[in-house]
């Protein structure tokens, strides 16, 4: 395994790509296909392992992190529901001792000591698809999924369908307030699966892997007929709007809940102390055989909600829940052959083609090996017997070599430094700041290499860029080998030629094709004329450009052209200006700087750009309307801070669109300046930058 305390900067790097890759990649598996390979214990250590590394190297902290982000974009075929709430995710502790670590910080934050009693609430985390349901004087009248916790899918029709979900609250004390969303897990039982997958077999139809793939499946039918037929049931255990809440704890809100017509788990309970926390993890893993539904860990909340409201939120995950997952799978198997993946931005990937065995219920034939230096650290070669596991990658990943069984025969592998699919040489980058090799090996074709070309297609076309329904990976391929479609503005163009008079290979004689199939297709390119700024950057494909940092550009420059004339500038110190508010942007790195400039400057990505923006329109970047007097402003905390802690004042100004730095300078708004102030104070009376006590800071945002 790859140790991550000791990586260099650059490895570090790396191995963050690597693994943010792969998240997301899994995060499409699992919440937009429905059809994860792996298990969501081994996708937790893949990202523990990105959580590490973004500790040890703050830098690569980004917008568009997986480690800043929930799941994905709502899906094709149902409307979007933008959440009043946001529905985000949880951290994750892995054993014991980082369940005390939980407790810790949270006493930490709260400045708690440690006889005052905290106690946590526990429940049973159930392997389902998580809803919000909105209720309006206590009628149902929407459901959405998480969707990317801002937004996600209309499925109000098929909500009716789940069996034991209430269409109207019962009348009870407290009675829920006029407006008021309900949080929970849609499932389905083990029994009503395994009778499903029977009938499926029967009629030859889709056969399931597990009741969250089938469950999951259900809910997003666009048929809300089939979802009814489908048996789904519905655990309650949160809320989102909520004018008001009919309890002070997380225990008296879910008793609520269940006067009101609510199922909720009746294996959850409250725990005193962290140590009967723990006992309840271990007594919750005993019964999960004989449950009916599947579990995949327990999750701890903090009981009082007076509490919950001041520890808040950070990132992607609120500080007053974690969840302990139950422990990963693996399996040993052989690795009869090594093949090289060329990705879009010249990667080589290697995967290790496996004799196919069962993990956890899954037959993996493929598993990663990352890069070419873990192949080294680990000595993999072919014919090696080796320990699989489950991870977080869209095939899993190969944890150790058994090496009493290597063959005696064996031979080191030997990495390619000519890219397989063009020929070009393979390089590793040197990186500038520590002077040393990347880990990844990079085809240097370029354009002229079929795979990287082909790789950046699909990307621009993908959900979250263009979007284009029914341009998938295949036909991406097809296409582009046949000539039809080489660069973005060709999918544009690619109607217009196709019905050319003199045109004796139309798309629609092609077979799996014909008239309807193929106006469909013209049809959904011609819906995505027209395009949103940050989704824009996203699918033009440059490197270290998520869609986080999409966005920040797109907030930061409001249009296209701004943003294209500003960084194309050919005169030396507008060049260097440029650059330089490019860094100013807060989660904007030298990286990513570096890789954005470079892109604009190449002539060939400005004639692309000439192309394409003839053929659609990029729409302006439309800011949300200021919500708070601090959002937008930079504040900086110095000294002794007495009324809340560090952590919870800036947890605060964040949470209220501020922007926190650690140092002053000329664009530093306010210095919030505790006890025993020191260098910081002297240098915003320098600037003459507001300097203001801790009281008159909790005055301004509000109290």
């Amino acid at each position: 395994m790859t140790d991550l305390a000791k990586l260099t900067a650059s490895e570090a790097k790396a191995e963050h790509e690597r693994l943010a890759a792969a998240i997301r990649a899994h995060d499409e598996a699992y919440y937009a296909e429905d059809a994860p390979v792996i298990s969501d214990a081994e996708y937790d250590a893949l990202r523990r392992d990105l959580l590490a590394i973004e500790a040890r190297f703050p830098e690569l902290v980004t917008p568009d992190s997986p480690s800043q982000q929930v799941g994905i974009a709502p899906a094709k075929g149902f409307g979007k529901v933008r959440h009043r709430v946001p529905m985000l995710s949880l951290d994750n502790a892995f054993d014991n001792d980082e369940l005390r670590e939980f407790e810790g910080r949270v006493r930490r934050f709260l400045g708690l000591g440690p006889d005052e009693e905290v106690a946590f609430f526990a429940e049973p985390k159930i392997d389902g698809l998580s809803a919000n349901l909105r209720y309006e004087k206590g009628k149902f009248v929407q459901g959405a999924t998480r969707g990317d916790g801002q937004e996600g899918e209309d499925i109000t029709a098929n909500l009716r369908g789940v069996i034991d979900l209430p269409m109207t609250i019962r009348k009870s004390a407290p009675p829920p307030p006029d407006i008021f969303e309900i949080r929970g897990e849609v499932y389905m039982q083990k029994s009503d699966f395994l009778a499903l997958n029977a009938a499926q077999a029967e009629s030859s139809g889709k056969i399931f892997a597990n009741p969250r793939n089938a469950a999951a499946g259900s809910l997003r039918q666009l048929d809300a007929a089939i979802t009814a037929s489908r048996k789904l049931r519905f655990f309650a255990y949160a809320w989102g709007e909520a004018p008001s809440l009919p309890g002070r704890t997380q225990a008296e809100v879910l008793a609520a809940f269940s006067d009101w017509g609510f199922t909720v788990n009746p294996i959850s309970r409250v725990c005193v102390n962290m140590e009967e926390a723990i006992d309840a993890y271990r007594k919750i893993e005993e019964l999960r055989a004989s449950l009916d539904y599947d579990i995949d860990g327990v999750v701890f909340k903090v009981n009082r909600l007076d509490w919950q409201e001041r520890l808040g939120f950070v990132s992607r995950s609120p500080r007053w829940a974690i969840a302990h997952k139950f422990p990963a799978k693996q399996a040993s198997t052989v690795i009869e052959d090594i093949e090289i993946q060329v990705g879009r931005t010249g990667a080589l990937t290697p995967v290790a083609r496996l004799r196919p065995v069962t993990v956890g219920g899954v037959v993996v034939s493929n598993a990663t090996l990352h890069n070419e230096d873990e192949i080294i650290r680990k000595d993999i070669r072919i014919g090696d017997t080796v320990i699989i596991q489950r991870a977080g990658d869209v095939i899993p990943q190969v944890v150790a070599i058994i090496p009493e069984k290597r063959p005696k025969d064996s031979k080191p592998y030997v990495f390619p430094d000519h890219c397989p699919v063009c020929g070009s040489h393979a390089t590793k980058e040197i990186n500038e700041a520590t002077g040393k090799q990347d880990a990844v090996r990079r085809c240097t074709g370029g354009l002229i290499c079929r795979a990287q070309a082909v790789e950046r297609l699909k990307h621009f076309v993908s959900r979250n860029a263009f979007d284009i329904e029914g341009l998938g990976a295949k036909l991406i391929d097809a296409f582009y080998e046949d000539g039809l479609i080489r660069s973005p503005a060709d999918i544009f163009t690619l109607e217009a030629r196709d019905t050319a008079p003199g045109n004796l290979t139309r798309i629609k004689n092609r077979e799996g094709f014909g008239e309807k199939a193929t106006q469909n297709l013209f049809d959904a390119i011609n819906s995505r004329r027209e395009i949103p700024l940050d989704r824009f950057i996203y699918a033009l494909g440059i490197r270290h450009i998520g869609q986080g940092n999409a966005r920040l550009l797109a907030r930061n420059y409001l249009s296209f052209a701004a943003l294209r004339r500003a960084l194309s500038a050919t005169d030396q110190d507008a060049a260097a200006a440029a650059y330089a508010d490019l860094l100013t942007i807060s989660g904007i790195g030298a990286a990513v700087a570096d890789a954005t400039v470079e892109f604009f400057r190449e002539e060939l990505n400005q004639k692309m750009l000439d192309e394409l923006l003839a053929e659609i329109t990029v729409t302006d970047f439309d800011p949300p309307a200021t919500e708070s007097s601090i959002s937008g402003k930079t504040v900086v905390f110095t000294g002794t801070l007495e009324i809340m802690t560090r952590q919870e004042m800036k947890a605060k100004a964040e949470g209220l669109g501020a922007k926190v730095s650690g140092s002053i300078s000329a664009k530093t708004d306010y210095l919030v300046a505790g006890a025993n102030a020191g260098s910081k104070l002297k240098k915003a009376s320098e600037l003459g930058v507001t300097v203001l006590s801790e009281q008159e800071w909790l005055d301004l945002i509000g109290g």
